[in-house]
């Protein structure tokens, strides 16, 4: 029976489990220059010595005005090749595989002055109204994407996630609530996502899947559902996409944590309808922090990963804590100097 502890395959990409610590933003950047410092290489090396089979980075800035704020990284310059260099080798030392997630804030870059959005439409009444992006403008933005790409697997990284949720730059192109464009990415709202698949495609070796994170919901009067998350996600997967990490929210003022009283895998059945739906391997994410209801995920083939995110923040070491629990043979796994604490003996 696959479990939690079957390794998985897709492409070049091979996996020691089906845990996946997901991107979370560390805003620990103290230059406000993009790189990743001391604080980003113990953060994900930890989790590696951990036994998390799949590392994937925080949302880093495609463009120095695509992050969140300045306290977050950055792959838009080759000093910020080199230094995510020295996390991926020490990642790879302690037999983990490692992602970076490819993002632009859109209208939501807090410290870009202005930022820029598909159309001039700030998120909420206390942001910034952006700036609306020209055509060339947009197009300069999915060849960024790609150089992004490119830095990437010269950096190390086995894989590359585009996030395309949470009411981001690629999000904002494809909702309805957000493109009110009179030109190609207008007439067309899948298109601007359609094209930054393609170019980070063509920028990776050929055996390196490309992953998507998606939101398939939006939990907003006149919002989107289900019926056309998969519609832009077949047009994804045409372009290139080999995987989809399901989540939801990000437009509107509820987010990425769920609607009211949502409890463990809320998104789950989300995952599970892409999956089904388009015939593609995902990941589930969403309070999934029991081993318990991490496991049954797996088990039950609602998804092929299972990402574990607040819970990996309060214990790097989750994944051996859930190998341990659920009876498996974690104590292999176990670097030797930890043995005596992470392995409860009989």
């Amino acid at each position: 029976m696959t479990d939690l502890f079957t390794p998985y395959e897709l492409k070049g990409l091979v996996l020691r489990n089906r845990i996946v610590m997901p991107p979370m933003c560390q805003y620990a950047v103290e230059t406000k220059d993009g790189m990743p410092g001391d604080w980003h290489y113990v953060h994900y090396v930890s989790r590696a010595v951990g036994g998390t089979g799949l590392i994937i980075v925080e949302m880093s800035g495609i463009h120095p005005d695509g992050r969140i704020t300045d306290g977050d990284t950055g792959i838009w310059n080759d000093e910020q090749t080199a230094a995510w260099r020295r996390i991926t080798e020490a990642v790879h030392a302690h037999g983990s595989r490692i992602a970076i997630q490819l993002g632009h804030a859109g209208r939501k870059a807090q410290d870009a002055n202005p930022p820029v959005a598909p159309s001039a439409i700030p998120f909420d009444e206390r942001s910034k109204t952006p700036r609306a992006l020209s055509t060339a403008e947009a197009e300069e933005l999915i060849a960024a994407y790609g150089a992004a790409a490119k830095r990437a697997a010269e950096a190390g990284f086995d894989t590359v996630e585009i996030h395309g949720a949470h009411g981001y730059l690629i999000h904002q192109f494809h909702s309805p609530l957000t493109n009110r464009r009179d030109d190609k990415f207008g007439a067309d709202n899948i298109l601007f996502g359609e094209e930054v698949v393609r170019a980070v495609k063509a920028a990776l070796p050929a055996d390196m899947p490309v992953l998507m994170r998606v939101s398939a919901k939006e939990y907003v009067d006149g919002g989107y559902g289900l019926d056309y998350a998969l519609e832009f996600c077949r047009r994804y997967k045409e372009a290139g996409v080999d995987l989809f990490h399901v989540s939801s929210g990000g437009e509107g003022p509820i987010g990425s944590g769920g609607v009211p009283g949502s409890g463990a895998g809320y998104q789950t059945e989300l995952a599970e309808a892409v999956r089904n739906g388009l015939d593609v391997p995902v990941i589930a994410v969403g309070r999934l922090d029991a081993y318990e209801d991490a496991q049954a995920v797996v088990s039950g083939g609602r998804a092929e990963l299972v990402a574990v995110g607040r819970a990996m923040l309060s214990d790097p070491y989750w994944a051996l804590h859930a190998e341990e629990a659920l009876g498996g043979v974690a104590k292999a796994h176990v670097p030797a100097p930890y043995e005596r604490g992470v392995w409860k003996r009989k």
